[in-house]
This record gives structure tokens, C-alpha cells and sequence, in this order.
């Protein structure tokens, strides 16, 4: 089960990063990894929630009563995720567009200097 949420922005509102940001902001409760079902009880499924600690597989059991909270958090993570690739790849094609403006505005490299003039006091005999 999925809990997606949506923030709705003004129709043909710019998504900017600070927009961005903002929204990540307002997250609440984050956790990574997955809710998995370990089996079918008398009262309703057992559930397990697995992530990745230091390098390791990690696996905790979760008390009913803590599933959906559990799975908002998970929700509010992949939500944060998202965010952050929009906002990463907003500013990817920012510095991409300045880099290229930059090209085009900056003006030739002047002619690379001839050879040098050697210094008259280094070089006289001694």
C-alpha cells in the first residue's frame, strides 16, 4: 500500500528551487526503506520494515498500530526525493545555461605570447 501526496500549486505556476525547497520544507516525518509483509496473522498481517544502516541490511518489526505512520513517513521520504532531483536537475541546467552564456560573452584569448626575452644579467658569463 502507497500513500502518495500531492501539493497543489496554482495552475502554470513556475516550479522554481526556492518553490522546491519549500515543499521539502514542509515534510514532516521521513523514514527510508520499505513495509513488507511477513505473513497473515489471526488479527491481520505481521509487518517487517527494512532499510539500509551503515552498509547493512536492517529489518525491524512494526507493531500495527504503528503501520500507517510508518508508511506516511516512508511516503514523506520518497516525497523529499523527489524534490530534491527536481531541484538538483533545475540547477544542473542553470549552471549548464550561465557556463554556455558565459562562453559566448567571453572574448577571444589574445595570441599566445612569442618567446621569451631572456634576462641579459642570468645569462652573461661569470
Amino acid at each position: 500500500m502507497y500513500i502518495v501526496y500531492y501539493i497543489l500549486l496554482p495552475m502554470n505556476a513556475p516550479i522554481t528551487p526556492q518553490s522546491l525547497l519549500q515543499q521539502a520544507a514542509q515534510i514532516q516525518h521521513m523514514e527510508r526503506g520499505k513495509l513488507c509483509v511477513l505473513r497473515q496473522g489471526p488479527q491481520g498481517p505481521y509487518y517487517n520494515h527494512q532499510t539500509w544502516e551503515n552498509g547493512r541490511n536492517v529489518s525491524r518489526y512494526v507493531p500495527h498500530d504503528q503501520v500507517p505512520a510508518l508508511q506516511r513517513a516512508i511516503a514523506g521520504y520518497e516525497r523529499f526525493q523527489n524534490l530534491t532531483d527536481q531541484y538538483a536537475q533545475i540547477m544542473i541546467e542553470q549552471t549548464r545555461a550561465d557556463l554556455a552564456a558565459g562562453l559566448k560573452k567571453r572574448p577571444h584569448a589574445p595570441n599566445p605570447p612569442g618567446p621569451r626575452r631572456r634576462n641579459p644579467t642570468a645569462n652573461r658569463p661569470v
